[in-house]
């Protein structure tokens, strides 16, 4: 394993021994009941971890820690970082996969593994969640491979591309501003598929491309393409 990644937990984990950090720890056990019968923040982490248990009472846990992370005050960044503690181990298996996968050095696994986490936590709805620890893993790690097969498929388009069109223009020739005022144009028309018509129609993606950008299945970006192209035959057989 990475010394970088060791470095993280070692640093997350020494924090949370400390004293100031025991007393924000306090706040949050005086304010939350599923976190009132731990004394310390060891004890809390030794029952998350623990392989058996009560799951509903680690989810309850979990979801005072997250109530607490999105609150705006200073007990904050203390459940941020009992979640990532919490969420380790799991983490860490994301980490060994990604790396298996070649989605970025190691540095940048982690990297992205620790941005990821917040924004989840911070943007969590937890009226829609069952269980926190799986749905935050499980898209994070979903999201990490979009983002590499969206590099991907950019890369690829790059590639296919000849220099001597791309040279001295922003987007196809017409400038960054031009490229705006054709989207503004596109996304009147089409609204939320906008993005997916020019990528196909303007842009020469293919729609398993676009697709692939834009977090769709093949089958998903096909039928709103092929919608948007239905809406535009039906505006230009109105205006004929």
């Amino acid at each position: 394993m990475s010394i970088t990644w060791h470095a993280i937990r070692d640093h997350l984990t020494v924090s949370s021994s400390r004293l100031p950090f025991q007393r924000c720890f306090d706040t949050v056990r005086h304010t939350k009941d599923a976190v009132s019968p731990f004394r310390d923040p060891a004890s809390l982490l030794d029952r998350l971890h623990a392989t058996t248990g009560d799951q509903v009472q680690k989810n309850r846990i979990l979801a005072a820690l997250v109530e607490t992370a999105q609150a705006d005050d200073p007990a904050s960044e203390c459940a941020l970082t009992l979640l990532l503690l919490a969420l380790w181990p799991g983490l860490d298996a994301i980490r060994r996969r990604s790396l298996s996968r070649r989605l970025g050095t190691d540095d940048e696994i982690a990297s992205d593994l620790l941005a990821r986490t917040t924004e989840k936590v911070r943007g969590l709805d937890l009226k829609r969640v069952n269980s926190i620890a799986a749905t935050v893993l499980r898209n994070i790690e979903r999201d990490m491979i979009r983002a590499r097969q969206r590099d991907i498929a950019r890369e690829k388009l790059a590639s296919s591309r000849d220099p001597d069109e791309m040279a001295g223009c922003t987007k196809f020739g017409i400038g960054a501003t031009g490229y705006m005022r054709l989207y503004g144009a596109v996304r009147e028309q089409f609204g939320k598929d906008a993005l997916l018509v020019c990528r196909v129609a303007i842009e020469g993606f293919s729609q398993a491309e676009a697709a692939v950008e834009l977090g769709l299945t093949e089958a998903a970006a096909r039928k709103r393409y092929q919608r948007a192209m239905h809406r535009l035959r039906e505006a230009l057989e109105k205006t004929s």
